[in-house]
């Protein structure tokens, strides 16, 4: 497995590639409201991308036409931008990532249209933070999953186990995988540097998905609500830095 540590100056152009994905991410969820379409979203995200700067990393994945990937209730991930409009209630997920001089950065987030977030969503995202929790030198690969899975099926919800983060940097989807379920203590050793998409994929019921005829998006079996969780860290010494958190962005 060739999981690299990357350098000084590396670090510095994902750092800036993170801040656009997080710029995309906060402008798109603030447009978010009842009556908006996905279409609408789409554009407002890749508008943000391109006017920072940046490239539509999505775009780099071979036959995907959109900068965002947007999924709905039963809908779990890789949903494509259509003429939908959202209703009060709809939980709406919203992933994207943009490139920045060749350098790729993921991130995801799930809310409650025109309403505060409910527990299935307040659950995903508190299962995201405790993974990044264990993003540290000399854990392993295996601790950031199982605290994921603890926090998600604790709460009577299920891991989507076919569905799993991964290494981002020069390419949207690196070594190593990052499952949502594991066991800590197993996999590989994280080291200072590395570059990682730490994603929490769940649904309320079963976990079992199928794919969509449209081809490209995977929704629950039972139509139980997905839900979706994402950021892009580097493995820290002591802490992981986040650089696609959008939370501090006026």
């Amino acid at each position: 497995m060739n999981v690299l540590v990357r350098t000084k100056k590396e670090l510095e152009l994902m750092r800036k590639s993170g801040q656009i994905s997080a710029s995309a991410l906060k402008k798109t969820l603030d447009a978010v409201k009842p009556g908006i379409s996905l279409q609408d979203l789409e554009k407002i995200a890749e508008d943000e991308i391109l006017r920072l700067g940046g490239g539509v990393s999505f775009k780099t994945v071979p036959g995907y036409r959109w900068a965002t990937c947007l999924t709905i209730n039963d809908e779990v991930v890789h949903g494509i931008p259509r003429d939908i409009e959202l209703k009060i209630g709809d939980i709406l997920s919203i992933d994207l990532g943009a490139v920045y001089q060749s350098w790729h950065t993921d991130t995801a987030w799930s809310i409650v249209v025109g309403k505060e977030q409910n527990q299935f969503l307040k659950v995903g995202e508190q299962a995201l933070w405790n993974g990044i929790d264990q993003a540290i030198e000399g854990k392993r690969i295996g601790d950031i999953s199982e605290a994921i899975q603890n926090v998600v099926e604790s709460n009577g919800y299920s891991i989507v186990r076919s569905l799993i983060g991964h290494g981002v940097g020069r390419e949207l989807h690196e070594e190593p995988e990052v499952p949502g379920f594991g066991k800590k203590g197993t996999g590989l050793v994280l080291k200072k540097g590395m570059t990682i998409a730490i994603e929490v994929i769940y649904t309320s019921g079963s976990g079992e998905v199928k794919l969509s005829p449209d081809g490209w998006t995977i929704e629950s079996v039972d139509h139980s609500m997905g839900g979706l969780f994402e950021m892009t860290v580097v493995i820290g010494e002591k802490k992981a830095e986040i650089l696609t958190d959008f939370r501090g962005i006026k």
